[in-house]
């Protein structure tokens, strides 16, 4: 049983490459991951923000005891961190990406210019 509940989502995945249905190129298949990826990174960096505002809300509304603003301190300060390390991760995989394979994401928005 637990073979099995590793190898479905494999399977799932990789179906439609071998049936050459749903990715009819190698770049189709990376462009898949790399989304899934990212949209992985945007939900951890959703939590890393909300840890970032709790320990700011415990350090706050905890003023007077100093345990609990000292662990609302430590907790803004992982909040960051795990902030800059999943934009910095986004960066890297999206440069990687750029650099190996050419722009897949044909989706760029564009930059706003003063006229």
């Amino acid at each position: 049983m637990k073979k099995l509940i590793k190898i479905v989502p494999l399977a799932a995945i990789l179906f439609p490459a071998v049936a050459f249905a749903a990715f009819p190129k190698t770049s189709d298949l990376i462009l898949e991951g790399s989304s899934l990826v990212r949209a992985l990174i945007l939900i951890m960096a959703g939590l890393a923000l909300l840890a970032f505002f709790w320990g700011l809300v415990k350090f706050i509304f905890k003023a007077g005891d100093e345990k609990e603003t000292a662990a609302g301190k430590r907790l803004m300060q992982w909040g960051l961190i795990a902030l800059f390390v999943m934009v910095s991760v986004w960066g890297i995989i999206k440069f990687v990406e750029i650099e190996l394979f050419g722009n897949l994401d044909k989706t760029n928005p564009t930059i706003p210019t003063f006229q």
